[in-house]
């Protein structure tokens, strides 16, 4: 499969917020649309409230909404969530541990269940959350039929929303030549500069690099036993970084190289705007290409259900799905929206159509690709 670079211009205005968390104990009273928590928490769709009108007046009385790892500079996260709290100002969104995992996710929705801080919505891996279905709540937004049918469960209890492709980042003043193949990091211009983003046991991101390297090094979706060797052979060489990267560590010079989705790898170059290093640059390798999309879903305990729906309702709007595409992330519902002239045409001229033959795990292999990075990863690296 021919891959080529990714349009380095795309558009991404990342938006900081200062979001807070609020505490306590999830009430049990009605809300605005006359259904109680209870049946708002098994609301299918927005019918189950009357329609949108219905949902609006119920996630207006709830006022609150908590989301979590979502930081806003990866996927255009900045800017969804103002765009939400825009359109529903008596909604307060609380942001929690923007920097976290799938894992994460996971673990905030069991320790905190049963009180108003536990996440309402979840955005995550596929093997992460194939791993945790008893965790989701079905749903179909209004446009349901705009996600294609291989995107979604069939019941809706999770639904693709944005796709990048595994890219390679680097500090064009430190890394003088782009690299050409995943084999060039073995080299020893990349000695101690190499990083992946966490844990892949835990990361659906960090993963999904050792999934890349594992396509490159002639391995398969089916088998990604290559891609565990080829990070055994970088540490090996002692270009591997046990640092979890961020701008800052690529701004000192801590990880001047990551493996990372096209979407995050572009947020921190020029396409960051004054956020960005105009000297980091993006690579998507020739040969196999490698994408994923993350799933939406909404958690069965959310202490806030009516406005988990309706950032779901949002999330699938044409307005949500366009600033996903800003960012260089493509959206779930893209072939919908050009076919109803709703895309933001100018956006997808400059970050280009997504590839139509790029790699996806399927849900079974992403949960055997997890079992096997859960028992051969640490003695790989060790």
């Amino acid at each position: 499969m021919k891959k080529r670079l990714l349009a380095s211009t795309a558009v991404l205005a990342v938006a900081a917020f200062a979001l807070t968390a609020c505490a306590g104990t999830a009430g049990s009273g009605s809300s605005a649309s006359g259904l109680s928590k209870a049946d708002a928490a098994k609301a299918t769709s927005a019918t189950d409230f009357g329609g949108i009108d219905g949902l609006v007046a119920a996630a207006n009385a709830e006022g609150q909404l908590n989301v979590i790892t979502l930081p806003p500079s990866w996927a255009n996260y900045g800017k969804i969530i103002a765009g939400f709290e825009k359109k529903y100002p008596k909604i307060t969104i609380n942001s929690a541990n923007p920097d976290g995992s799938s894992a994460d996710e996971v673990s905030a929705a069991k320790a905190q269940k049963g009180q108003d801080t536990a996440p309402d919505v979840f955005d995550m891996g596929t093997a992460v959350l194939q791993q945790n279905l008893d965790l989701v709540a079905p749903y179909k937004v209004a446009n349901w039929a705009d996600i294609p049918a291989d995107f979604k469960d069939a019941k809706g209890a999770w639904y693709y929303d944005y796709s990048g492709l595994m890219s390679i980042g680097y500090d064009s003043k430190v890394i003088k030549t782009a690299p050409k193949s995943i084999d060039d990091l073995l080299g020893s211009a990349y000695q101690g500069k190499v990083a992946i983003k966490g844990d892949p046991t835990q990361a659906n991101e960090a993963a999904s690099a050792v999934y890349l390297a594992a396509l490159q090094s002639k391995g398969t979706a089916a088998d990604i036993q290559p891609g565990i060797d080829f990070f055994g052979k970088l540490k090996k060489a002692g270009n591997f970084l046990a640092v979890t990267p961020t701008q800052a560590t690529v701004a000192s010079g801590e990880t001047p190289v990551v493996l990372q989705w096209s979407y995050n790898n572009l947020a921190w170059g020029a396409a960051g705007g004054t956020s960005g290093n105009p000297d980091y640059k993006t690579v998507i390798l020739p040969g196999t290409a490698l994408g994923s999309y993350y799933n939406q879903a909404i958690n069965v305990d959310a202490p806030h259900p009516a406005a988990a729906r309706l950032w779901e309702e949002y999330i699938y709007s044409p307005e949500a799905q366009n600033l996903y595409l800003a960012a260089g992330a493509y959206p779930a519902t893209l072939q919908a929206m050009i076919g109803a002239k709703t895309v933001d045409q100018k956006t997808l001229t400059t970050v280009g159509e997504p590839p139509k033959d790029f790699v996806q795990l399927s849900a079974d292999q992403a949960t055997r690709a997890g079992a096997l990075l859960s028992s051969k990863w640490a003695a790989a690296i060790g």
